[in-house]
């Protein structure tokens, strides 16, 4: 098996302007997805899809590689993962790059580490499967504490079961996909989909499946970062 693991970054961000090369402790974001990949020691490459020079700078100053710039239309806040993905992953095939399987890894969960990657990669190698994505049990769940609005306008519980559910404990255990995923190559530019219907969920803990989306994620991120240093 050679496996790259490809970093996605686009320079435009709502929620958090610039988030992918924001400072989280004393590096950039998009820096932990980067040295982490590295030090799993499961990739010829990791690369960087990027539209931004800027972006670009700083994940080749942390040891990715960038050998194309994305195109802009690719890069808008409508734009697929899917779409990038096919780019990518062909435009990498007629550079010649060798590779049967990559990781996708979103900078914006910066604690997933080295063992959950390794993990995750263990999964998929000994599983006859299409996928292996990164879960994290959820909470609250759509069959106890979620809620959405009836057609009259009242809420009712989102997902229901013949029997009562009393307690989240005894709710089906449903899960949030979160910042990782492993495709194979050739099933994925057949299909151009990352969910296919082989799929396994690699468990995560909450705190390394911890996503940076707005602000408050932020300031949330350097509080778990701060315990990660001194743990």
């Amino acid at each position: 098996m050679n496996a790259i693991c490809i970093i996605s970054a686009r320079g435009g961000s709502k929620g958090v302007p610039y988030k992918n090369i924001q400072k989280l402790g004393n590096k950039p974001l998009i820096a932990h997805s980067i040295e982490t990949a590295k030090n799993s020691k499961l990739f010829k490459h990791v690369i960087v899809s990027t539209d931004d020079k800027k972006i670009a700078s700083i994940a080749k100053k942390y040891g990715a590689y960038v050998p194309f710039m994305r195109p802009k239309k690719l890069a808008l806040d409508s734009t697929p993962l899917e779409s990038v993905l096919v780019y990518t992953v062909k435009k990498l095939k007629s550079m010649k790059l060798d590779f049967d399987t990559f990781m996708i890894k979103d900078c914006t969960v910066p604690f997933i580490d080295e063992k959950d990657m390794q993990g995750a990669m263990r999964l998929f190698k000994k599983s006859n499967c299409d996928g292996v994505f990164a879960a994290i049990r959820a909470h609250p769940n759509p069959y106890f504490g979620m809620m959405e609005i009836d057609s009259k306008g009242y809420l009712q519980i989102s997902k229901s079961l013949k029997q009562n559910i009393t307690r989240r404990q005894n709710a089906p255990v449903v899960y949030a996909i979160d910042g990782l995923y492993i495709l194979k190559v050739d099933r994925f530019l057949k299909t151009s989909k990352i969910f296919m219907s082989k799929t396994l969920p690699y468990e995560i803990t909450k705190a390394h499946g911890h996503m940076i989306d707005f602000p408050i994620d932020f300031k949330l991120a350097e509080c778990l970062n701060d315990l990660k240093k001194n743990s």
